[in-house]
């Protein structure tokens, strides 16, 4: 049997689409493996998020030539990064050898274009510019069997400066609700027990005669099997009271909401196009909590975007004192081609950059234990993932606020959602017994 690898950069978006290349693939005949030597086929699935996701591609491409020569492994390139014009020119100037280069938007054909390369041996360039259709019925092989990700939109309609999305995914298209809870009803039949609902801005989705996020978070819930209840990503200025009534009335819906901050300074949220100042921002999570006490936020944050001064990068430590979030993704700014903000005028020093960063990572980990700290002595609801990468002896999983949790328990028990008192915190997970 023809071995095959997927090499996944970037987003849960990304991983999603991983999972239809891999369900496309295995309906061709061929076998998963780990071992890049055996491979018969290697597909990168690209992010241009970030530049060091550039140089990453290109070192395993450099890697696999060799490996090209001796068994005549077929490559394939698709995902964002091919959507862009230079990356394009780039594979065709530099790296002839690789066989299959696709867009976003013709992921679906993705069978038919390998089976060309395979019969025909010829070199297949599939990228188109405009927008793709909402394509339904692709297979797929899903990486987790007690957990999924659905989902729900296209695109982006938002373009932040910085933001290459809008530019390589395209304008937003909703899928229709019908095709979004059948394929949830599908996985609780086969024993999915979380789900976890995708778009680049998930509350603009639009389901069409007024069907709206909110609408879809309360059917979602009433679908039995389902216990936990996921969304990614949400827009800031696009967090209407309707969806947070319908956190605050479904109790399957996370506790941790991810709100994208990006910066803290409104002087800086202006030139990123975010569409919302500090104050803005920080009222909208006040009002959260007072609707829904016990929840907690997430967030992304960019650090030395172009003009940030000092006195703006304060204002996002104050955000981050002021929300003290659970969990905070953090990136140093990363200069995108064909972006507003590449072509802005006072870049960041690459020093000032790292500096800032060190300062934001040590203000969010001085305060993870004491966060911690609230678990001890609560029970919560943890659906195990499998045993701990540290000691087999040991059961993993991930509470309501995504929290890692291990317990001594038996491997029957994985795949289900249990009942574990925490009785330990050790910053980066927390220890529990089963009730």
């Amino acid at each position: 049997m023809k071995k095959y690898l997927v090499m996944t950069m970037g987003c849960e978006l990304n991983e999603n689409d991983s999972e239809k290349i891999c369900g496309m693939i295995e309906e061709l005949g061929y076998e998963k493996t780990e071992n890049l030597e055996e491979c018969d086929l290697v597909v990168f699935n690209t992010c241009c998020v970030r530049e060091n996701a550039e140089e990453r591609l290109f070192g395993k491409i450099g890697e696999l030539k060799n490996i090209k020569e001796k068994r005549g492994t077929i490559i394939a390139i698709g995902g964002c990064m091919t959507q862009q014009k230079h990356i394009q020119e780039k594979i065709k100037q530099s790296y002839q050898y690789v066989d299959l280069v696709f867009g976003t938007h013709t992921l679906n054909k993705f069978r038919e274009d390998l089976r060309k390369v395979e019969k025909e041996n010829r070199k297949i360039r599939d990228v188109i510019d405009i927008d793709g259709e909402v394509i339904e019925g692709l297979p797929i092989k899903r990486s987790n069997k007690y957990k999924a990700s659905v989902t729900i939109m296209y695109g982006c309609n938002n373009f932040c400066t910085y933001c290459i999305v809008p530019y390589v995914r395209g304008r937003e298209r909703s899928r229709k609700k019908e095709d979004i809870l059948k394929e949830i009803q599908k996985l609780t039949k086969d024993g999915y027990k979380e789900i976890t609902l995708l778009g680049q801005n998930v509350n603009s989705y639009n389901g069409g005669d007024d069907y709206k996020f909110s609408n879809l978070l309360y059917d979602v819930c009433k679908i039995e099997g389902i216990d936990r209840v996921r969304f990614i990503s949400p827009h800031p200025k696009d967090f209407t009271d309707d969806v947070i009534k319908a956190i605050k009335d479904n109790k399957k819906i996370s506790r941790i909401v991810h709100l994208p901050l990006q910066s803290g300074s409104s002087n800086i949220l202006n030139k990123m196009n975010r569409k919302y100042t500090k104050e803005q921002y920080i009222k909208l999570a006040e009002k959260m909590k007072k609707e829904i006490p016990e929840i907690l936020f997430s967030t992304d944050i960019i650090v030395g975007f172009p003009e940030e001064t000092e006195e703006d990068f304060e204002d996002t430590l104050d955000v981050v004192r002021k929300i003290n979030y659970e969990q905070i993704y953090m990136f140093i700014y990363s200069r995108r081609v064909g972006t507003v903000a590449d072509k802005m005028e006072n870049q960041i020093p690459e020093e000032i950059k790292h500096k800032r960063f060190e300062r934001l990572k040590n203000l969010y980990e001085s305060r993870v234990s004491e966060n911690n700290q609230k678990y001890i002595g609560k029970t919560e609801k943890i659906l195990v993932s499998g045993t701990s990468k540290n000691n087999d002896n040991m059961l993993t999983g991930r509470s309501d606020t995504n929290k890692v949790v291990i317990f001594e328990g038996s491997k029957n028990l994985i795949g289900n959602m249990v009942d574990v008192k925490i009785v330990e915190e050790h910053k980066w997970y927390l220890k529990g017994e089963i009730k």
